[in-house]
């Protein structure tokens, strides 16, 4: 039996209000920031011929849009963009020019122009990246779409 001690304990419990931990502030300028030079880090790695270092920056769950298929996975992605890799010099680039980040912090949209050899800008990018630790944006989805001509 709960004795008149143990149901006081109880309600007096109950009337405590409950604090709810407040989100850390998050600061939209760094973040767009760091999304910014990662994207501009992952194009590097095409310049460079670092498959490896385009590779670290894929999230495990990547989707990238192809022209004939979706590749989905590190994996696969990985695979699919190799022969990118293959020559000397580069078949592309491209470099961001907008960056959208989410008022909490966890995605983030970048786009910009993608170019020829010669500098001549055929397409379009779209990405999203998810930051996976602080401080740290791997790619989870990307899209390059041809001009309108």
């Amino acid at each position: 039996m709960v004795s008149r001690r143990q149901l006081a304990a109880a309600f007096a419990l109950l009337a405590v209000p409950v604090v709810q931990a407040q989100p850390a502030a998050v600061d939209l300028d760094a973040l767009t920031r760091q999304v910014m030079d990662t994207e501009r880090a992952f194009a590097r790695s095409m310049a460079q011929r670092k498959h490896a270092d385009f590779t670290a920056l894929l999230s495990e769950q990547a989707v990238f849009f192809g022209s004939k298929q979706v590749h989905r996975g590190k994996a696969a992605v990985a695979a699919a963009w190799k022969g990118f890799f293959d020559e000397p010099a580069a078949p592309f680039s491209w470099e961001p020019d907008q960056v959208q980040v989410l008022a909490d912090g966890t995605l983030a949209h970048s786009s910009g122009p993608v170019r020829d050899p010669s500098g001549k800008v055929f397409a379009r990018f779209n990405s999203i990246w998810r930051q996976e630790a602080p401080g740290v944006w791997r790619i989870v989805f990307d899209k390059g779409q041809p001009l309108e001509r």
